[in-house]
C-alpha cells in the first residue's frame, strides 16, 4: 500500500520513457508575441548641396525631439528541437513574418524660420510599415531528468533579421514629397513635379537569451512556454530622389528594437 501511494504521488511529475532524450526531435507550433522595448536617436538628414544655402537651408542637420518606435506584433511560430543529449539541444525557430508599423514623433525642419519646410512626423502615424524576417538558432540546456514531466530550460542563440515590403504611409509620403521633394528639386535645378521617396531598414545579427518551461502531456504531446530577449538594432533610412534618379536628401535614424518575445507552443515528438 505504501509503495502504491508513492507511485501515485510521482505520477504528475514523471512518465516512463519520455522522448525528450538523446536523439529526440521535437516539433513545435504556437503563438508568439513580440513586445518591443525600443528607443531611437533623433533623425539626421544630409541634403544635396544646391541653391538652398542661399535661403538658409543647411546641407546637413539634425532634428532634435524626433524619435521612432515600432509597435508590438503577434504571429505563428514554428520550431524544431534536436536533443543531442538528454540535456543539451539545438533549436531552430521560424514562422510567419509579422508586419510592424513604424511610428514617429517630432518635427523635421532644417530652418526654424522657414515654416514651408516643415514635416510633423506625429501627424502621419504610422509613417511606415514593413515585414520582418527573423530565423533563430538556439543552444539550450534542459534541466531535470529525461522522463520528467516538467523541464525548465535556458538557451543562448542568435538571429539574423531583415525587412521586406518597406512602405511609407501615404500621408507621410505625400507631405514629405510635396514639402521637401519639390523644394530640393528646385534648389538643384530639377523638375519639381516628379520627385519620389523611398525607405529602407538595415538587416543585422542579434544575440538572444532564452528561458522556458516544458510540460509533457503524454509520451509524444506536450506544451512549452518561453520568453526571449533579443538585442537588435536597425538603421532606418528615408531618401528623396529627383525624377532622373539624383538623390536630393538622405535621412537616417538608429532604432534599438530590443524585443521581448513570449511564446506558447504545442509540442510533438517525431
Amino acid at each position: 500500500m505504501r509503495g502504491a501511494l508513492l507511485l501515485l504521488a510521482l505520477c504528475p511529475f514523471s512518465l516512463p520513457a519520455l522522448a525528450q532524450q538523446a536523439g529526440s526531435v521535437v516539433l513545435q507550433a504556437g503563438w508568439i508575441h513580440g513586445q518591443t522595448l525600443d528607443s531611437s536617436k533623433p533623425l539626421h538628414t544630409d541634403l544635396k548641396p544646391g541653391l538652398g544655402a542661399l535661403i538658409g537651408i543647411p546641407d546637413s542637420f539634425d532634428s532634435p525631439g524626433t524619435a521612432a518606435s515600432i509597435n508590438d506584433a503577434d504571429t505563428l511560430l514554428l520550431a524544431s528541437t534536436y536533443f543531442a543529449t538528454d540535456h543539451w539541444a539545438v533549436k531552430i525557430e521560424g514562422g510567419i513574418p509579422p508586419t510592424f508599423d513604424l511610428h514617429g514623433e517630432g518635427v523635421v525642419q532644417p530652418n526654424r524660420n522657414i515654416d514651408a519646410l516643415r514635416v510633423d512626423l506625429g501627424a502621419h502615424n504610422p509613417i511606415a510599415s514593413s515585414r520582418q524576417w527573423s530565423p533563430v538558432l538556439l543552444l539550450q540546456y534542459h534541466f531535470g531528468r529525461a522522463e520528467a514531466r516538467w523541464r525548465p530550460y535556458l538557451g543562448l542563440g542568435v538571429t539574423y533579421t531583415w525587412f521586406t515590403n518597406v512602405e511609407l504611409g501615404k500621408g507621410f509620403y505625400d507631405d514629405l514629397n510635396n514639402t521637401f521633394g519639390r523644394a530640393l528639386a528646385v534648389a538643384n535645378g530639377k523638375p519639381p513635379g516628379d520627385t519620389y521617396v523611398e525607405a529602407d531598414s538595415s538587416p543585422g545579427w542579434g544575440p538572444i537569451v532564452n528561458a522556458g518551461l516544458s510540460y509533457a502531456l503524454s509520451r509524444q504531446w506536450g506544451l512549452s512556454a518561453s520568453a526571449s530577449y533579443v538585442a537588435f538594432k536597425t538603421e532606418s533610412t528615408i531618401d528623396i530622389y529627383a525624377g532622373d534618379g539624383t538623390r536630393l536628401s538622405h535621412s537616417t535614424t538608429q532604432i534599438d528594437v530590443d524585443p521581448l518575445v513570449m511564446a506558447l507552443m504545442l509540442t510533438y515528438v517525431w
